[in-house]
Parts: structure tokens; C-alpha cells; sequence
């Protein structure tokens, strides 16, 4: 997975909320490949259950650590509608991944710590175990990259995950995030708020070439579950490492 973000142990640039326009997020959903990126509803018992199944998923437990903890479909909807609220503030712009033809949610993606000074966002995502293995991760996060680069006009966006996440390293790079250092213990450790792991950087900029096209054929890690999740963060509830899972 990829990070989903706040990880209070990241130093992050200072993050100018500011509330979205009619043409910004979300009102023109990303699509493609089979895929929606919409709005998550915490009133739909099926986004509800997703949602806690997604953030309890062992997987998501070893590569994310959350700030707080989805034990129940009480503290799950409470989770969600704070997401739902940063997107509301203009801070984040969180995606429930869905098929485009049933409706179905598939896993979650995220544009987050949006810093309109700087132009930069922090990127997040985790798919369920259902959904893996079919490349919903990358088609996902190519969608929302350039919806982040045309609707949100932004420059530049990061996007972390723990060390030896190879699956995320793979994911990112194929969606155009090149790999750009280590950050020394800058994510929690897997279930630990107490101990540190380090994070590879991954970036990309809206200058940046387009990556080159994804075939269907083209090969996808299913052991390595496709949960690359971005550096988290306190607002985002959901995990460190996904700075839009992280809270």
C-alpha cells in the first residue's frame, strides 16, 4: 500500500486548506479502465463496510499504522466522515475506487496535505483483498495523479511507503513517481507508535514525461498486496504511511 498520510513523525511542508470551487474536487470524477474514482458516502452501508474492512485488513495493518485504530462500524463511520470533512475543508480529496459499471467499492485513493502555497499534495491508497492482483492500485493512482496535476492545477506529488513495500516501489514507478530517496525512520513501525521504520520517497511532477502506457497483459504482484499508501497524517484517518489513511 501506499502511505495514506499523517504521520505526526514526518516533518510535512505547512498545508494552506483551502476550500474547493465548483471545478475542483471531486466534481469532475476521474474514470477510466473500468474504474470511478467518486465520492465516499458514510451514509452507504456498503462504503461503510468497505471502508472498516479496508483499514482492518492485516495487509493494511503491516504497511500502514493508523493514529487511531477502526474497531467497530461506529469508529469506521466516524473515520470516514472525517475524511469526508477535510475534503469538505479543501485539505484532502479522498476517492472510494469503485467499478465504474456496479458501483461496487474496490479500495480508496487519496490527494493529501493539498498545499495550494507550494502546489504540492501527498498521495495515498489501499485496495481489498478482492481487488487485488487485477491492477485496480495502478489504474487508480494514474487517474487520480493526473486529476490532482489538471483539476487541482498542482505542480508536484509525493507519494511514501515502507521500506520493503516492493509491490508499492513497483506501482510508483510505473506510475510515473520516480524513486527519490529514504527517509530514516520517517513512518511508524508496523502496529507501534513507539518505534520508527524508514520510507522511500517517490515523486512526480506535472512537468514530468507521461509513464509509458499499462497493458492489460503487463504482469501485477498479487503476494505483495497493492496497498502502497502515501506518509499518513492526524486528520486522515487511516494509516502514517498513507497521508489520507492516516488518522
Amino acid at each position: 500500500m501506499a502511505p495514506t498520510h499523517e504521520n505526526p513523525s514526518v516533518p510535512a511542508r505547512n498545508s494552506v486548506p483551502v476550500r474547493p470551487t465548483a471545478a475542483a474536487p471531486q466534481d469532475r470524477a476521474p474514470h477510466g479502465h473500468g474504474l470511478l474514482l467518486r465520492r465516499w458516502d458514510a451514509g452507504s452501508d456498503a462504503d461503510l463496510a468497505a471502508w472498516f474492512r479496508g483499514r482492518t485488513d492485516p495487509e493494511f495493518g503491516r504497511w500502514n499504522t493508523p493514529l487511531r485504530v477502526d474497531t467497530d462500524l461506529d469508529s469506521a463511520r466516524a473515520s470516514l466522515r472525517g475524511q469526508i470533512r477535510s475534503a469538505a475543508d479543501g485539505v484532502n480529496a479522498p476517492f472510494c475506487i469503485a467499478d465504474a459499471a456496479t458501483g461496487t467499492p474496490l479500495g480508496h485513493v487519496g490527494i493529501n496535505l493539498i498545499d495550494r502555497v507550494m502546489s504540492t499534495a501527498r498521495v495515498g491508497y489501499w485496495v481489498l483483498p478482492e481487488a487485488r492482483g487485477q491492477r485496480v492500485a495502478t489504474w487508480a493512482l494514474g487517474l487520480a495523479a493526473r486529476w490532482a496535476f489538471t483539476e487541482l492545477g498542482l505542480h508536484r506529488l509525493e507519494l511514501g511507503h515502507a521500506l520493503g513495500h516492493d509491490a508499492s516501489c513497483r506501482i510508483a514507478q510505473t506510475c510515473g513517481f520516480r524513486y527519490e530517496g529514504t527517509l530514516r525512520d520517517a513512518m511508524f513501525a508496523s502496529g507501534r507508535h513507539d518505534a520508527f521504520r524508514d520510507v522511500h520517497l517517490h515523486g512526480r511532477l506535472a512537468t514530468d514525461p507521461d509513464p509509458e502506457p499499462i497493458t492489460e497483459l503487463d504482469p501485477e504482484p498479487v503476494t505483495d498486496p497493492e496497498s502502497a499508501m502515501g506518509r499518513g497524517s492526524v486528520t486522515d484517518p487511516g494509516s502514517v504511511t498513507d497521508p489520507g489513511s492516516a488518522i
